[in-house]
């Protein structure tokens, strides 16, 4: 990644993480320790000049800074689209001021969840929920106030660590017998240190489409990723027993069928991510790191 100066002299681009505190912020500082970073308490990105004060010309960033309460987003509807919309909207325009590049992380929950088949980046959308109605606002505010950014959709995003759905298995596997797990939401697990090396080779690719899609390679429903995580940590895998969504009423609708196709990406000459099962298995393997 370079810069030109006013001088006419190029220097290398500074990156700029925004949301760095989060699961992929922290898995980008891990392969970009350099990085600018920059968590909720160093910048509210809805805060106009506080934003203009942070960026510079020349500088990539990488929005990672959102509102992903999806439940909550229900009923917190102003919030959801200040952190979605509002937030990345701002950030758009003073990158457009100075010169900076934008790549903004979406969702697949921007589609309806109708398709039988991968979406591609071209597809209609249409959210069910409140977090993908702000995230598709949030999309359509980038591109019209940034012409050099990006928005990139990925999807089922998990490091492992935290209150993630993978995270989440490992501990149920310890504390309970048998699990029930949804099996009639059809996606693709992401693990959040590949999506992180997809975002910095596009950084270094300004001329990449403007839209893309990132996910693990594959698909999925929660109850086969489930299944997997505990075979992957060495336990029976028939402990985690099929249900459908009517099992866990939630506030927010979901997606029954949101994986995203790879197409666009792969045209434009980035690295694939890998199948999902390989990244989960290298995820489960550094738990313990």
């Amino acid at each position: 990644m370079t810069a030109s100066t006013s001088s006419g002299t190029v220097r290398p681009a500074r990156l700029v993480v925004t949301g760095a505190g989060g699961q992929l912020g922290q898995e980008l500082l891990r392969r970009a320790p350099d990085a600018h970073a920059l968590g909720r308490r160093d910048l509210d990105i809805t805060d106009a000049a506080a934003v203009a004060a942070a960026i510079e010309p020349g500088d990539v960033v990488i929005n990672c800074a959102a509102f992903t309460a999806v439940d909550r987003a229900e009923s917190e509807v102003a919030a959801a689209f200040a952190g979605n919309e509002t937030g990345p909207a701002v950030l758009a325009a003073a990158c457009a001021r100075v010169g900076a590049r934008l790549i903004q992380l979406s969702t697949d929950y921007v589609f309806a969840g109708v398709h039988d088949r991968p979406y591609e980046t071209i597809d209609p959308t249409g959210p069910v929920s409140v977090y993908g109605q702000s995230k598709l606002a949030g999309e359509q505010a980038v591109l019209k106030l940034a012409p050099d950014a990006h928005v990139v959709r990925t999807a089922w995003v998990y490091a492992g660590r935290g209150s993630d759905f993978v995270a989440t298995m490992v501990r149920l596997e310890r504390e309970r017998d048998t699990v029930n797990v949804v099996d009639d939401q059809l996606g693709a697990p992401t693990y959040a240190a590949d999506l992180a090396a997809g975002l910095l080779e596009l950084a270094g690719r300004p001329d990449a489409p403007r839209v893309l899609h990132a996910t693990n390679a594959g698909e999925a429903t929660w109850f086969d990723l489930a299944r997997a995580v505990f075979e992957g940590v060495g336990a029976d895998p028939a402990r985690v027993r099929p249900c459908d969504s009517s099992a866990f009423p939630r506030p927010a609708r979901r997606p029954a069928y949101s994986v995203l196709s790879h197409r666009a990406w792969d045209d434009a000459g980035l690295t694939p991510l890998r199948p999902w099962r390989v990244a989960l298995e290298d995820a489960l393997s550094r738990l313990s790191d």
